[in-house]
């Protein structure tokens, strides 16, 4: 007994030292989201700013556009993060992902349907984004139903739900005025451009509802871990823990594309990630940290070191990381002899 409660105290330590990390890089991150840019701005002034002191420039840029986009960069991360990280562990297969499944391609589409075809802005659009993603996970869950949710299947029906979703905006943007399809390319690749502190609110307030959801839900996800039938016998019931913590996890990633659109690959690399750091089961709170800190340094890359004073979008930065993962993840599945 002594041995096992030495190994439980190591390994929480490790997890703890490992987390802390993660926080420390994702502060570091957030202080220079807020001072580097065209107009910089010192360690000293920023201070004196968020402590309402600064000069009514300095307020303006740090309170009025880049605090709202770090804040929102931080909160979406965590969203995506966990919503992957659910849908991972939970169908037990690593291309189980929102973005990968057609979940957030649907609230895409719902919201680009709502720009172009019912000329809808604003809030209306955002919610609009989040009943797609529901509605598309929805379809997946029950077309993939057989005596229970299984990861393979699951994962074969999203991806041609996926497909199905791309299609309906290729058409919906063939169809559409030019300067229209320009509004709503946001829903296409992911940006932060255009950051809001009523975005920030917007999921603050939807992630203050799901998160304690989440921990009530967590020892039943460890349990779920061990198998259906383990589970069971340790009276869990299955079936509907699971339908449940999907259900969050879509909540999730309808959250996060609500609030910026889809940004690739987040959820999909940010689990794997935070258990190679801390090599501990869930890992849902380095998955957290993970995610907040891929997508506040992606929005850093694409607007500050691409070459020629070029800004992209975070989402394309994401894309063009998560991709060549992808491919990895694909090979040394084909060698080992699949992905279930």
């Amino acid at each position: 007994m002594s041995v096992v409660a030495g190994s439980r105290t190591r390994r929480r330590r490790s997890v703890a030292t490992a987390s802390g990390v993660l926080a420390l890089v994702l502060v570091v991150l957030f202080v220079a989201s807020l001072t580097l840019g065209s107009y910089s701005i010192s360690p000293a002034n920023l201070i004196a700013t968020l402590t309402g002191s600064g000069e009514s420039g300095d307020r303006f840029i740090v309170l009025g556009l880049r605090l709202p986009r770090a804040t929102v960069a931080v909160l979406v991360g965590v969203a995506f993060a966990l919503a992957g990280a659910l849908f991972q562990s939970l169908l037990g297969n690593p291309l189980a992902s929102p973005d990968i499944l057609g979940v957030t391609g649907g609230a895409s589409a719902a919201a680009v349907t709502a720009l172009l075809v019912l000329g809808l802005s604003g809030p209306a659009v955002a919610a609009s984004a989040g009943g797609g993603a529901l509605l598309v996970a929805a379809a997946i869950y029950l077309l993939s139903w057989r005596a229970g949710v299984h990861g393979y299947r699951f994962v074969l029906v999203g991806v041609a739900v996926s497909f199905l979703v791309e299609a309906m905006l290729g058409y919906l943007l063939t169809r559409a005025d030019v300067r229209d399809a320009q509004s709503a390319l946001v829903w296409l690749v992911g940006s932060l451009s255009g950051a809001r502190w009523e975005d920030a609110a917007l999921v603050a307030l939807g992630l203050a509802v799901l998160l304690p959801v989440l921990m009530l839900l967590t020892p039943h996800l460890l349990v779920l871990q061990l198998g259906d039938d383990t589970a069971t016998g340790l009276g869990v019931r299955a079936a509907p823990a699971r339908t449940m913590a999907l259900a969050l996890a879509v909540a999730m990633a309808a959250l996060g594309t609500a609030a910026v659109g889809p940004i690739a690959f987040v959820a999909f690399v940010s689990a794997p990630i935070a258990r190679r750091i801390v090599r501990d089961g869930l890992a849902l709170g380095a998955s957290a940290l993970v995610g907040a800190i891929i997508v506040l340094a992606s929005d850093l890359a694409g607007q500050h070191l691409l070459p020629g004073g070029l800004q992209v979008p975070a989402g394309i930065i994401t894309g063009a990381v998560g991709a060549p993962y992808l491919l990895w993840l694909l090979a040394r599945a084909q060698r080992s002899g699949g992905l279930a």
